[in-house]
């Protein structure tokens, strides 16, 4: 159970001024909630199109079927604790394609039609606007479907030795004599060409060397940017030249300047699957997804069950100065657990575990990211079949939705959770209502998106957390990770000279805390804010 010292609510906000001392917290009045905001310090929350809600009846999930769960998302006050509060939404690939995953477009320019259609896209968009969220759409630029007619195109123009058409040069290709060691080719029938497919044979990749290509991948981001789409996750940046980093970074900052004339507050990020240091190259053009912080062995997951949380802290404030240097506009994006990785709920043993994970990288800068029915602790992994459609399954509403698993998806039922989104809703003690006011406490401070962060450590392994700076505010967030409540004096930690703190004002996770003077007692896996 959470332990909220600063309830806000719609008739709690007058009473608050008068009782903010007893409460354990600030003035209110000098702290107004920062909704709507402005900028692109949001929490985001991932939607796997095809499995996340049908709305008619057909199993598949839809926009549609987005557009009616809005008020389980953001009911249009991010602080209500009974909506989750997500600030954007990043949607799975939506366009034509032959796949269930849809990372190969068969057409940009169309809705794939087990989603809906583009009026429906738009309709999401302007309810989304009016309640302050954003929206992004996961676009794949690197690669298309075999079935895409530029490269029906292509094929046909290299086995015609047709230099004349305009698709001839439109995707990578080579002679035999050419391939390159580390590079995934397929040969095309009949010809000496091997067209460049590092994930598939039916996902050739485009030619960037083409001008025509580049202006085409722009035309489609224009596209959706004039549709109201606030911007984009872009999938497997480092594969628009594999194997060559200057050059692809040399693409994504060309890219991202245009997209900036388009649209200048554009929110953008990329996935670089790879170690910081090439994740920090692509910084450059634009902010990347922290997967240091991720999966089962991820500096978060690591430390929630209880490896020294000096690790994970000297982590976070160490890469949130890495990434300024690199770009002084940069902001981390952290996740624990995406559509291409087994759901992070499995790496525990309890949901206490889970809950401070939540703690740890919610309660991060930047711009963190929710994979769908994380929120409820849904389970879902690879396993003996090896399937990534186990990762991606159906959320469990507990109604009459009818969405199902994606194809190929072996997940066992006895190993997946027992509740459901409208069980959880109705629990105060459930992941769901905690994630809603983790959520709130998130929103209540705009330092701990925005702020500059100063590792703090103490005597005990499990005892750390920042100080947190930003437009005057100071603020001192301190996690228990251990299973026990622990007394100490905070004059004791290291990182906080300089700074006196002695409010104590929010208190989540499985124990209570109190400060007295300069003793802080937390509970078990619990996180605190105090100024």
């Amino acid at each position: 159970m959470m332990k909220k010292k600063t309830k806000i609510t719609a008739l709690a906000v007058a009473l608050l001024m008068l009782l903010g001392s007893l409460l354990g917290c600030s003035d209110q009045s000098d702290k107004p909630m920062p909704d709507p905001i402005d900028d692109n310090y949001r929490t985001f929350y991932q939607i796997f199109v095809g499995s996340f809600s049908d709305s008619n009846g057909d199993g598949f999930g839809d926009i549609r079927g987005i557009i009616n769960r809005m008020d389980y998302l953001n009911d249009g006050n991010v602080n209500s604790e009974t909506s989750l509060g997500v600030q954007g939404l990043w949607l799975s690939p939506i366009f034509s394609s032959p796949s269930y995953h849809k990372y190969d477009a068969k057409d940009y320019y169309k809705i794939d039609w087990r989603f809906g259609e583009e009026k429906d896209l738009k309709e999401l968009i302007d309810l989304c606007h009016e309640r302050n969220v954003k929206v992004i759409l996961d676009l794949a630029i690197n690669h298309t479907s075999s079935s895409h007619e530029w490269f029906l195109q292509f094929k046909q123009a290299r086995i015609d030795g047709d230099t004349s058409n305009p698709y001839y040069n439109y995707y990578s290709c080579v002679t035999a004599a050419e391939k390159v060691g580390g590079v995934t080719y397929q040969k095309i029938a009949g010809i000496d060409c091997w067209y460049e497919c590092n994930f598939s044979g039916d996902m050739p990749e485009l030619n960037f060397d083409n001008p025509e290509v580049k202006q085409a991948m722009l035309d489609v981001a224009e596209y959706y940017l004039d549709l109201g789409i606030d911007g984009f996750r872009f999938d497997a940046v480092k594969y628009i030249y594999y194997g060559n980093t200057p050059r692809s970074v040399v693409f994504w900052e060309w890219y991202m300047d245009e997209l900036k004339k388009i649209k200048s507050d554009i929110y953008c990020v990329g996935e670089c699957w790879s170690g910081e240091s090439e994740i920090l190259d692509y910084y450059s053009a634009m902010n990347c997804f922290n997967f240091a912080m991720s999966q089962a062995e991820g500096f978060a997951a690591k430390a929630a069950k209880g490896s020294s949380l000096a690790n994970f802290t000297n982590y976070v404030a160490s890469f949130q100065n890495k990434i300024l240097a690199k770009n002084p506009d940069a902001m981390a994006m952290s996740f624990l657990s995406n559509h291409d990785m087994d759901r992070i709920a499995g790496a525990f043993v309890t949901d206490n575990h889970m809950r401070m994970a939540a703690n740890l990288y919610l309660l991060s800068p930047g711009s963190p990211v929710i994979y769908y029915g994380e929120e409820i602790g849904m389970r879902g992994s690879r396993g003996a079949a090896n399937t990534d459609a186990n990762r991606r399954l159906a959320m469990l509403w507990g109604d009459e939705d009818l969405v199902r698993d994606p194809v190929g998806a072996t997940y066992p039922a006895n190993k997946q959770i027992s509740t459901t989104v409208a069980d959880q809703m109705a629990d105060e003690g459930s992941m769901y209502r905690y994630y809603c006011k983790l959520l709130t406490i998130r929103h209540t401070y705009p330092a701990i998106a925005r702020g500059s962060y100063t590792a703090v450590s103490s005597s005990y392994k499990n005892i750390g957390g920042f100080v947190i700076e930003y437009g005057g505010d100071v603020l001192l967030l301190l996690h228990n990770t251990s299973a026990e409540e622990i007394s100490f004096d905070l004059s004791e930690c290291k990182g906080i000279d300089g700074h006196t703190f002695s409010k104590l004002c929010e208190v989540i996770g499985v124990g209570d805390a109190k400060l007295n003077g300069t003793v802080l007692t937390i509970g078990p896996q619990t996180s605190v804010i105090i100024e």
